[in-house]
């Protein structure tokens, strides 16, 4: 059987994770799954709204125009082409979006923030913001927020850019696997 680093031989072998480095890593793979859950769990309490229906609607308030081609709202959540389409569509159904053609590219649609949906997301922010404080930023110490901020952004950015990227060069390519021009 092969391991991993035969199967790719230009990765490098990797040192083991000391004893910190193992409890760090096996912090942030418990954080990574449960965070999730608990911040969606509260807002679903206080909003109505799940974590990943108030992740669509911030990224679209944040859009210029407010809205966004659906493969950058898909790219921008972390969903699947498929999964932003039933998310959109629960949320058109609610008042809170629209969906419109895209103005350019004619078999590209773009989700649109309503006026509903801006005053959803102010309702429901304050309930956010909230959670994140409870379950998150009120147990670090102050001191070291901003070193932590810095260090998460450090491993972040490269791997949000090479997801961009990745999402670029395939929305480049044709059904038929040809490069668009």
């Amino acid at each position: 059987m092969e391991t991993p680093d035969q199967q790719h031989p230009t990765s490098p072998v990797s040192a083991p994770l000391n004893r910190v480095e193992e409890r760090l890593w096996r912090s942030l793979q418990r954080l990574l799954v449960t965070l999730p859950r608990a911040l969606d769990e509260d807002l679903l309490r206080s909003t109505g709204l799940s974590l990943t229906q108030y992740t669509v609607l911030m990224h679209l308030s944040e859009a210029d125009g407010t809205g966004l081609r659906m493969t950058d709202l898909a790219t921008a959540t972390g969903l699947s082409a498929s999964r932003i389409t039933r998310l959109v569509e629960t949320l058109r159904a609610e008042g809170l979006v629209v969906k419109r053609p895209h103005s350019t590219d004619a078999r590209g649609s773009m989700a649109v923030l309503t006026e509903a949906g801006w005053r959803r997301l102010r309702g429901a922010y304050p309930a956010h913001l909230a959670s994140a404080r409870r379950r998150v930023i009120d147990r670090l110490d102050p001191v070291l927020v901003d070193q932590l901020a810095e260090e998460l952004r450090a491993v972040a950015d490269p791997l949000q850019a090479r997801c961009r990227a990745s999402h670029d060069s395939r929305e480049q390519t044709s059904a038929y696997g040809e490069a668009v021009t």
